[in-house]
């Protein structure tokens, strides 16, 4: 295939926005469409070598596998291993590290977009602390390069023309598929292939017609291609559903390009200068290296890294690119090297495999290498001290018969009073009732409270609460019920808890009892069981805590509502968050004690904590 330095050139505009989107500059804010620009272009360059292969009659599966293992594996491989060290010695918290080795297993396998899928958003805060998040992309590719040259083999017999239309047909699918899914599966439709497909066969598309009618020059439409894509980079966001037909913006664009800028025109000359062609040339090693740098810098870092520090580390993943490019991809793409033969790659590549998917295996068995690290703060974790202690100091709850009854429904979780007789109060919710138990229990001394918990809604309309309700109907006097729910997991409208909230205190009203609205506490995105072991205790308290205005967007959720409630029907609301949060920050630590036990509840410190609190608040 004919050398076009122009499409070097493209690699440039593709790779440093894409850098420049990672390490936080906002004018970049669409420039992770660079990484459509490269589906695009390997979609081309890989369709345009299998035709010229199988229409010369040279097409070998083994060859074309051992020019993507010599082009992809050995610097991975090697930025893989550059990391292991520095996850290591930047002293990773249990969960990073097992999940860093997690990746390490799956970026081996061609796996890792079927693992970021499983784990995260790609646009969310804890994903910029994933060393190999990016590998995502590389993943789908390779799963392109492993099955596209088969399909393009067993079709040929058909005709070159009918191939071409087959394509047509599944990457409008694909499109189609990636329009529904940004609706539907955000997440999946953004990692994984079938919905990323279409844009590797666009790449494809274009390679038929430049075999058929070559590559024609127009300096209007190459010029409209480029502009398309400043276009996206500058004016896309994080907003801007992707992959979508939104993605057709980058992707016409590359296709215009391509299709357009011949060599005597005005973008190819500007794109095949030597400083587009350079950065081009370097592009995979400068994709490769940026995110780990980026990455461990914010896991070392407490607080946001500048942009001046960003800036700083993007020119250093260039400047590791050109070492990695010139020692390592030159080498081993060579193919007239005796030392370099294809058995010797294929053992490299297998070998790298198994040591990478070996170290991953172990520290993700081991929980992330947790021995390596000393335990420096106290708490119970994963619920087992906290559920035992209840269980050994109070008694199952009266009447016996809303348990009973209530056993019928599957997500029926337990009912506890603090002593046998009538109850005084009652805590009714899910679980983020039942986790304030303990401390109002021990705070009330001379009330008997009571709670009944469900996983779900306790609305009156929910059929899972009828016992619980027809008991509290049926009371013989009136009691103080406190109301509240994990918001966070069960609402994703606050016109939905007004209407379901607002139901069930007239309903509790009508009846005479006294219904006290609370609010919600804090939900981190890490474990509180990662807090136990660092460094030093400052690196716990940064890694679990979280600013005040993250979790003002957690009330946003549900306060407004709670609050207008309370107004309406004459009843009171009281905010659960005040003993857990400072006038910056919220956190799971107090002192040298963590105060959950996941990260969404409270353990037995914690409730006590609140307990006091709402017991102070309730005496005001």
């Amino acid at each position: 295939m004919k050398y076009r330095p122009e499409i070097d050139g493209l690699r440039a505009l593709a790779v440093v926005p894409v850098i420049l989107f990672h390490a936080g500059f906002e004018l970049f804010s669409g420039g992770f469409v660079g990484v459509d620009v490269f589906f695009v272009i390997s979609g081309y360059l890989i369709t345009t070598i299998l035709i010229e292969d199988i229409e010369n009659n040279r097409f070998n599966i083994l060859n074309f596998y051992e020019r993507r293992a010599r082009r992809i594996l050995p610097a991975l491989f090697f930025v893989m291993l550059v990391c292991i060290p520095f996850a290591w010695i930047w002293i990773l918290f249990p969960s990073q590290m097992k999940d860093f080795s997690q990746s390490l297993v799956a970026v081996s396998l061609f796996a890792s977009n079927i693992l970021f899928w499983r784990e995260s958003g790609y646009f969310e805060a804890a994903a910029e602390e994933k060393p190999l998040l990016h590998t995502w992309s590389l993943a789908v590719e390779e799963q392109f390069y492993l099955l596209f040259p088969i399909f393009l083999f067993l079709v040929w017999r058909f005709g070159k023309n009918r191939v071409f239309w087959m394509i047509v047909i599944i990457a409008a699918i694909s499109l189609a598929l990636s329009e529904w899914g940004w609706r539907n599966m955000a997440t999946a439709n953004f990692y994984l292939a079938p919905t990323r497909a279409w844009e590797l066969f666009a790449g494809s598309i274009v390679a038929f017609t430049v075999q058929k009618h070559g590559v024609r020059a127009n300096n209007a439409l190459s010029l409209l291609g480029l502009a398309i894509i400043v276009f996206a980079i500058f004016i896309y966001d994080e907003s801007t559903p992707f992959p979508s037909v939104y993605s057709l913006a980058p992707v016409v664009g590359v296709a215009l390009l391509i299709l357009f800028a011949s060599k005597d025109t005005l973008i190819a000359k500007l794109l095949s200068t030597k400083a587009f062609v350079g950065i081009g040339l370097i592009s995979y090693s400068a994709y490769l290296w940026h995110q780990p740098l980026f990455a461990f810098a914010r896991i070392k870092i407490i607080g946001q890294p500048s942009l001046m520090l960003m800036g700083s580390l993007s020119l250093l993943s260039m400047l590791l690119a050109i070492l990695s490019w010139k020692f390592i991809e030159q080498p081993f793409r060579k193919t007239s090297d005796n030392d370099l033969s294809r058995n010797t790659i294929f053992i490299i590549s297998m070998t790298g495999i198994l040591i990478m998917s070996s170290f991953g295996y172990v520290g993700h068995k081991q929980g992330g290498f947790r021995d390596r690290l000393e335990k420096i703060l106290q708490g119970d974790v994963n619920h087992l001290e906290f559920h035992r202690y209840v269980d050994e100091r109070y008694v199952d709850c009266e009447p016996e018969s809303i348990a009973k009854k209530a056993l019928i429904w599957e997500s029926f979780i337990r009912c506890k009073q603090t002593k046998p007789g009538d109850s005084d109060w009652i805590l009714l919710g899910d679980s983020h009732a039942e986790h304030l138990f303990l401390g109002m229990a021990e705070s009330n001394l001379n009330k008997n409270l009571v709670f009944y918990i469900f996983g779900g809604k306790p609305y009156i309309d929910n059929p899972k609460f009828a016992e619980i309700f027809s008991e509290i109907k049926s009371s013989v006097r009136p009691k103080t019920i406190f109301l509240t729910m994990h918001f966070k997991s069960h609402v994703k409208e606050s016109e939905e808890l007004y209407a379901g909230f607002t139901a069930t205190v007239k309903f509790l009203k009508q009846y005479g009892h006294k219904v006290i609205l609370l609010g919600d506490i804090p939900q981190y995105d890490v474990h509180p069981e990662d807090c136990l072991y660092a460094a030093t205790i400052e690196l716990s308290i940064s890694y679990c805590s979280m600013s005040k205005d993250d979790f003002f967007e957690q009330k946003n959720i549900f306060e407004p509502a709670l609050k207008k409630i309370a107004e309406e029907n004459h009843i009171r609301y009281v905010p659960m968050e005040s003993p857990l949060c400072n006038n910056a920050t919220c956190s799971m630590i107090s002192g040298d004690t963590i105060l959950y036990r996941d990260t969404n509840h409270l353990n037995i410190p914690g409730s006590r904590l609140v307990g006091n609190y709402l017991n102070q608040k309730l005496h005001d």
